[in-house]
């Protein structure tokens, strides 16, 4: 497959996946760039997902990176779920903050992948470190049934 072919199955497959990805889509999750085993995913912290040390809830900076490693692992049209995954926060996110997740393959075989995702706010600064291990199942994103 010639790369264009692959940057069109890349988009076509996050397109899908994001279409019935309900979770990101309620948390106002953007997929702003995708490319084959990568993605970078936006999303603005609002009032209701601070903690009560008003700094955005670790599980849902998890959640950003778990989202962009899941976009990333599913560029190439073959259904991914993760196996396994670990975050390191590095600093608060707050009210208003813009966050970015970008996710890249760091190596991939037949079934399995790794990914790394870092956490950035508006201003570049990283928030957290994340690390997520691919599997992939049988069938396809774009040509299940619901895709």
């Amino acid at each position: 497959m010639n790369t264009r072919d692959a940057q069109q199955v890349a988009e076509r497959s996050a397109a899908v996946l994001y279409e019935r990805d309900r979770a990101s889509q309620h948390l106002g999750m953007k997929v702003v760039e995708v490319k084959p085993g990568r993605a970078r995913v936006t999303m603005r912290v609002t009032t209701d997902m601070v903690n009560g040390h008003e700094v955005c809830h670790g599980g849902l900076v998890f959640t950003l990176a778990d989202s962009a490693f899941a976009f990333s692992c599913n560029t190439y049209d073959r259904s991914t779920v993760a196996a396994a995954a670990s975050i390191d926060f590095l600093a608060p996110a707050h009210a208003g903050d813009e966050l970015t997740a970008t996710a890249s393959e760091q190596w991939r075989s037949r079934r399995a992948g790794l990914y790394e995702v870092v956490v950035t706010n508006q201003k570049g600064e990283r928030i957290a470190l994340f690390r997520g291990r691919s599997h992939q199942l049988d069938g396809p994103v774009v040509g299940s049934p619901t895709g």
